[in-house]
């Protein structure tokens, strides 16, 4: 009994250091937040608490969930910016196994911990698999999106390892039901993160692993125990699903209203669906780009950084007699990164030494078994080429199915990047396996001279390359030498880190060589090989993630409100207020207001084009009339009609321009532009439309009548972000125009408490035929996606958790 214990002791201790490591890891990278009560300045982050603080108060004072907002785009539902559902079982799990890190932390531990049992999974020893996880879980990819507040698509990425983890064990591990439990967690926790297009790209290697076994299983017609595989992973796919049902529903729900949907326009495509295909390829990364993950300075590091005391630039400044003091003003913020795409917060740099075992993975591995691996890496890498590489990856974008609702194809990178380390540490456990026997040893040197020898190459050819970048025409009047400094000393940052990576790798190759010759002992390769690797990822993740973006107290800075918001908030009406400065990318007018702009990447679909065919051009009409101080707004009835009320162009109280043009909340009209289709629709609304006037399109809503005689009135008796109550009066029946966003799904309309049919006027606004008298008329948002949804969601989340805790612990009697 005693022996049985101590193994089993002995045999999870491993697992105890892993956690361990990671947990030091973590800690020290960010140590501000547990050390010095700080929060890491994350500007996505920010956006999103300022767009659901409407959201926030609603839930704090109703226990509720406000399942519609106003307080961006004039309104849209909830569930696209903050919504709980019934699976907090899962938030406590991640809770549990972060150890309730901040969020930016646990994030990065959750990467390192799901890969490391990813490595174990695929048979990889312990310590080496401390290795590469640290490596997955510090890659400059994760570590730059986490700063920039991208914290679902890291949460994505972190349990990219345990999917295919699960999805491996199924098909190679004899207990099936544990390879079940494992898999139908690491579904749900994916699907949670809330990242489709990171979901997507796993899926779509998943398929590519799944026909390399079933190639292998028509080679040996073993046919049977594949299909039982498959079965269970459907229904591990099943269960994850069934866990984040209502969230899965609410967005395919939502999907085909938003920006990804299908225009009814002409002339933007009518009946395709999908983003616009320059708006998917803007950010592709460039083939030579590529060269990053070996050497990160490899086009400049992030658009813009600043340089040493000693760069090239602030030599010929002071040749040229700029004091110190000009001189590092200079130097803060100079256009270092010349590649291809607009801007980049930094590269995409995976290590030195994971590109130097990912060669050795290439040369030792059986290709026949892990070719899956090397496909799936040559994939993402051509599809994170984008536009670099028409000729596959338009084919992707016009023919495979949903590819065309994803934007920004570098983020294919987040698939290489968990990949690559695969490939190299399942190549280094065979190599220290096999031992180094002169085949091996052969095997082994090649390897380091092609990654070590590349880095040479660039630094004995530097000077071959051309440093120009598009920035350097916008930088301004400035001399040739000022643009010249600059070039140089991109190339004397790729230099620098081409020699930093080749010793490196070096290094790490030195240590290994020792450890198979018996040279040095385990434990000290271990110390140099994790020291070596946290050195180099840890280095150039401070370059982009360092002290300064740190902050004591980032939120109360974001919700502090300006002068000008202060003014406005002394209106108690319901309103809108447009903010001229930046209005569509920016969400801190929200936290405050109900807005017409917003920041938000799936817009309804109807809004983004209101904005591109005529809201675009009264904003521009308005800034062009104020700075002629000529502002006319009774011709801006676009405005008007959303109940722009006030608009504000900056920080001071007198930075408000009261609006008293505004529709209201509500109104009757005496006349009804009848259109036939939506290119009509959006014309006659952008031209035609006034308070007496609406636009229908009458191929869409039946009216019983087109032109009104008496009117009468109308107002907004009580606001909630999802419930809003009207009492109208008037001496015949009559068409009300509402300045609240139309949407078809979940709306439950009501005069007197009988439901009737929502109307769309003015393109996007809602509308009703009210009869003769006096009503009370009621809008409430109860998408049955939310309701329903919400309960299989909470029954499967039960499920998941209380079924994987079983089956380990009959895994663990068993044994």
């Amino acid at each position: 009994m005693n022996s049985k214990v101590s193994f089993s002791f002995k045999s999870i201790t491993p697992h105890f250091i892993a956690i361990t490591i990671f947990l030091v890891v973590t800690i020290a990278f960010y140590n501000p937040l547990f050390f010095k009560n700080k929060s890491l300045n994350q500007n996505d982050v920010l956006q999103g608490d300022n767009a659901a603080q409407e959201i926030y108060e609603h839930r704090e004072l109703t226990g509720g969930e406000a399942l519609w907002t106003n307080s961006m785009f004039g309104g849209m539902p909830a569930y696209l910016i903050s919504v709980d559902w019934s699976n907090d079982i899962l938030y406590t799990v991640e809770a549990i196994i972060s150890f309730n890190m901040p969020s930016s932390a646990q994030v990065t531990f959750l990467s390192m911990l799901c890969f490391y049992i990813l490595l174990c999974v695929f048979k990889i020893r312990p310590y080496l698999a401390i290795m590469g996880a640290i490596a997955y879980g510090l890659s400059t990819f994760s570590i730059i999106s986490i700063e920039a507040g991208h914290i679902f698509k890291v949460r994505a990425m972190a349990y990219m390892p345990l999917v295919l983890a699960g999805v491996h064990l199924v098909f190679h591990h004899p207990k099936k039901l544990l390879g079940l439990g494992l898999l139908s967690l690491a579904v749900t926790l994916e699907i949670k993160a809330n990242h489709p297009q990171i979901t997507y790209y796993l899926l779509l290697f998943c398929l590519i692993y799944g026909a390399t076994q079933l190639w292998a299983v028509i080679k040996e017609k073993s046919y049977r125990q594949f299909i039982k595989n498959i079965a269970i992973i459907l229904i591990a796919a099943i269960v994850g699903v069934g866990a984040n049902f209502g969230k899965l529903w609410s967005t395919l729900e939502y999907t085909k209203y938003s920006t990804r949907g299908k225009s009814e326009l002409t002339t933007t495509n009518a009946g395709k669906s999908g983003l616009d295909r320059e708006y998917v390829f803007r950010w592709s990364h460039g083939i030579a780009e590529s060269f990053t993950l070996l050497i990160p300075d490899f086009y400049g590091g992030a658009s813009v950084q600043s340089l040493s005391d000693n760069s090239d630039l602030a030599n010929e400044l002071s040749a040229r007699g700029m004091s110190k003091a000009q001189i590092r003003q200079q130097i803060q913020s100079v256009p270092t990164y010349h590649g291809d795409q607009p801007s980049v917060a930094g590269p995409v740099y995976l290590g030195s030494i994971i590109m130097f075992l990912f060669v050795l993975g290439l040369l030792f591995t059986d290709l026949k078994k892990t070719g899956y691996i090397l496909l799936g890496t040559v994939l993402f890498l051509i599809l994170s080429w984008g536009k670099n590489l028409e000729s596959i990856n338009y084919l992707f974008f016009d023919y495979f199915p949903g590819y065309n609702k994803f934007r920004s194809v570098s983020m294919a990178m987040s698939m290489v990047i968990m990949l690559i380390p695969l490939l190299g540490f399942i190549g280094l456990e065979k190599l220290i396996s096999e031992g180094l026997d002169k085949v091996n040893q052969k095997k082994f040197l090649i390897s380091l001279a092609a990654s070590a020898g590349v880095c040479i190459l660039f630094i004995l050819g530097s000077g071959m390359i051309n440093y120009s970048a598009p920035v350097d025409s916008q930088i301004g009047n400035v001399p040739d030498w000022f643009v010249n400094a600059i070039k140089s000393d991109r190339k004397n940052m790729l230099q620098g880190d081409a020699f930093r990576s080749f010793i490196l790798i070096v290094l790490f190759s030195t240590a290994l060589f020792f450890y198979l010759k018996n040279k040095i002992s385990k434990p000290i390769f271990v110390v140099v090989g994790l020291l070596l690797i946290t050195f180099d990822l840890f280095g150039v993740d401070r370059r982009f993630v360092n002290q300064e973006n740190f902050v004591s107290s980032t939120k109360q800075v974001s919700i502090k409100p300006t002068g000008s918001d202060t003014r406005i908030l002394q209106d108690k009406s319901n309103y809108r207020v447009l903010n001229l400065l930046n209005p569509w990318n920016e969400a801190q007018t929200s936290y405050f207001h109900h807005s017409i702009g917003g920041y938000h990447g799936a817009k309804m679909k109807k809004y983004q084009e209101l904005i591109d065919h005529c809201l675009g051009t009264e904003v521009n009409e308005v800034i062009q009339g104020l700075r002629g101080q000529q502002l006319n707004m009774a011709s801006q009835n676009v405005l008007n009609m959303l109940n722009t009320k006030y608009l504000k162009f900056g920080d001071q109280a007198q930075n408000v321009i009261l609006n008293d043009q505004s529709f209201g909340n509500s109104w009757f009209i005496s006349n009804v532009i009848e259109v036939a289709n939506a290119d009509e629709e959006i014309e006659n609304t952008c031209s035609g439309v006034t308070r007496k006037t609406a636009v229908v399109n009458t191929s869409e809503f039946a009216l019983k009548s087109s032109n009104f005689i008496n009117p009468g009135n109308i107002r907004l008796d009580t606001y909630e972000p999802g419930n809003l109550k009207y009492t109208s009066n008037s001496n015949e029946d009559g068409l009300a125009v509402f300045s609240e966003i139309y949407y078809p799904e979940g709306w439950i309309v009501t005069i007197d408490g009988n439901p009737v049919q929502m109307i769309r006027a003015n393109y996007v606004l809602r509308a009703l035929e009210i009869p003769a008298g006096n009503h009370e008329i009621e809008f409430k948002f109860e998408p049955r996606s939310y309701f329903i949804g919400n309960k299989i969601t909470m029954i499967f989340s039960l499920l998941v958790v209380f079924g994987f805790l079983g089956i380990i612990v009959v895994s663990i009697v068993k044994k």
